[in-house]
C-alpha cells in the first residue's frame, strides 16, 4: 500500500502533523469513532484537558490495535475541544505518545460548545487510519 505524505515547500514542516496525505486507491481504512478520556464504565478519568486528551488518544489506540494498526497508520485525526481552554497540555499529551515517529496524520482542531457524553467531558478525537491488507 502505498501513502505518500504532502509537506509542499515554504508551508510549515511539523513534526506533529502533514499538510496532506494521499492515500492508495485499494488501502483498507479504518474508521474510529470519538474518543473521549473515560473508562470502560464510561466515567470521565480527569477533571483537566491534558489528562482526558492523554485517555483519549489511549482509547483512539486500542482501537486502532484492534482493528489491527498502529499510531503510524494514522492518516487523520479530528480534535474536538469544548470552550477555549489552552490547548497545548493537550497537544502534549499527544506527543508523548507519537514520540519521534515520523510521517505524522493531518490534523483539525474544532472548538466547540459541548460534547454530548457528559457535560464534564473537554476533548473528543476521532481518526483515520490507512492499514495494511490482511
Amino acid at each position: 500500500m502505498s501513502i505518500e505524505h504532502i509537506n509542499p515547500e515554504g508551508m510549515l514542516k511539523s513534526a506533529a502533523f502533514s499538510q496532506g496525505i494521499v492515500l492508495a486507491a485499494d488501502a483498507r481504512l479504518l474508521l474510529i469513532g470519538g474518543q473521549n478520556g473515560v473508562d470502560a464504565t464510561g466515567q470521565v478519568v480527569a477533571k483537566d484537558l491534558a489528562g482526558q486528551t492523554a485517555k483519549a488518544v489511549d482509547n483512539l489506540i486500542k482501537v486502532l490495535e484492534a482493528g489491527g494498526g498502529k499510531l503510524e497508520d494514522l492518516v487523520r485525526l479530528g480534535i474536538y475541544v469544548k470552550g477555549d481552554a489552552d490547548i497545548r497540555p493537550a497537544f502534549g499529551a499527544w506527543m508523548e505518545r507519537w514520540g519521534q515517529r515520523q510521517n505524522p496524520p493531518t490534523i483539525t482542531v474544532l472548538r466547540v460548545a459541548g460534547l454530548g457524553m457528559s457535560p464534564d467531558v473537554l476533548v473528543e478525537i476521532e481518526a483515520l487510519a490507512a492499514l495494511k491488507s490482511r
